[in-house]
């Protein structure tokens, strides 16, 4: 796909949003709307790249901005879905913040390229099994092979990498954590973190590893969400503050995969809310 260029406009969500990350970074609305109008209006490009990985390739979705410069890179994880027009919604908008964003189609070993699965049951059920039969080590080779490529992109700073993700993908990005480059990560109401279970393998055994997470770590929840319940939330919690994360929560009265922008679980307000919890703390730490 060639690259294709985006205006990001000021809408009032945006501008609320930006004011909101920058108010909670010490600065006075009057000095928020002078940074928007300076920060926001931003060109940026998309385009489809191939990242090879055990010799295979994995389609990725990359969004940048287009101006000269370096920024911080973010490896961006899907739902089950993979790449939805949803999920490149998503991407593009991080981008117009100021970030180099990788998106990786989490099941290239199983699907032709370029599949995005279908926000209905057969969808659900194709990615739900795509999953059960993708064994962690090859979700874990994939980051290492997306982490590279960030690393390799000229308009990465150096050691300026983060990570974030939805679902499966908010999983995907707590095992990003634990790689020492990653120096920030957003888990979005992240499934199987506080029961192990990851794609094939029963336990990842991905919170026993948490004292390895160097970087600062976020996790958003629902408090409606049925796959993550209060118990398991408690769970991953004790479970890093045991192991000394850096770590802080948000909670929004919202369902599972309340921020995809299909179907009737979608809440724009805490949608907006929770990605300027992401941009805050991207901003934050990758400077």
């Amino acid at each position: 796909m060639s690259a294709k260029l985006f205006l990001l406009r000021p809408r009032f969500d945006f501008i609320s949003e930006f004011v909101t990350v920058l108010f909670r970074q010490g600065r006075n609305h009057s000095e928020a709307l002078l940074d928007f109008r300076k920060e926001t209006l931003m060109l940026i490009t998309t385009a489809f790249t191939d990242i090879t990985v055990d010799g295979n390739s994995m389609r990725a979705f990359i969004a940048a901005p287009q101006a000269a410069g370096k920024y911080p890179g973010i490896l961006f994880y899907s739902d089950i879905f993979q790449l939805t027009d949803t999920m490149l919604r998503s991407c593009a908008r991080l981008a117009g913040y100021g970030f180099v964003v990788a998106a990786p189609e989490i099941y290239h070993r199983l699907e032709p390229s370029g599949t995005a699965l279908p926000f209905d049951d057969a969808g659900r059920i194709r990615g739900l099994d795509d999953a059960a039969k993708t064994p962690v080590a090859h979700f874990d080779a994939d980051c290492r092979a997306a982490l590279d490529y960030l690393a390799r992109h000229p308009l990465v700073a150096d050691g300026q990498i983060g990570a974030a993700g939805f679902c499966i993908g908010g999983h995907l990005s707590f095992r990003a954590a634990l790689q020492k480059e990653v120096q920030a990560t957003v888990c979005f109401y992240g499934t199987g973190i506080h029961n192990g279970k990851l794609g094939q393998d029963e336990d990842a055994g991905s919170l026993q590893r948490a004292a390895e997470i160097c970087g600062a770590l976020l996790m958003i929840w629902g408090t409606g969400d049925p796959h993550i319940p209060a118990a398991g939330r408690a769970q991953i919690a004790a479970a890093l503050e045991q192991a000394g994360a850096k770590f802080s929560q948000k909670f929004y009265e919202a369902e599972h995969a309340f921020m995809r922008d299909v179907g009737p679980r979608y809440d724009p307000e805490a949608t907006d809310l929770a990605f300027a919890d992401m941009v805050a703390l991207f901003r934050q730490v990758l400077r």
